[in-house]
């Protein structure tokens, strides 16, 4: 499992955001059409709101990869 260090002073990252940091995705486009489809899930169920909040101890997951945000 990959882990994503929110910056100092924040709270979250948006879904669409984490994906694309991590190289999940190429883009934005991309991450925004794979979350709609359904293909991603955070802490175990599939979510389809790219602009889903991310907090500390969070887990993103997409194509057989795994993020954390720590």
């Amino acid at each position: 499992m990959e882990k994503f260090q929110l910056r100092a002073g924040e709270d979250f990252i948006r879904l669409g955001q984490v994906l694309k940091a991590a190289g999940f995705v190429e883009s934005g486009a991309e991450a925004k059409e794979v979350i709609q489809d359904g293909l991603v899930s955070v802490n175990g169920e599939t979510e389809t709101r790219r602009g889903r909040k991310l907090h500390k101890g969070d887990i993103a997951s997409y194509d057989g990869r795994e993020i954390e945000i720590g």
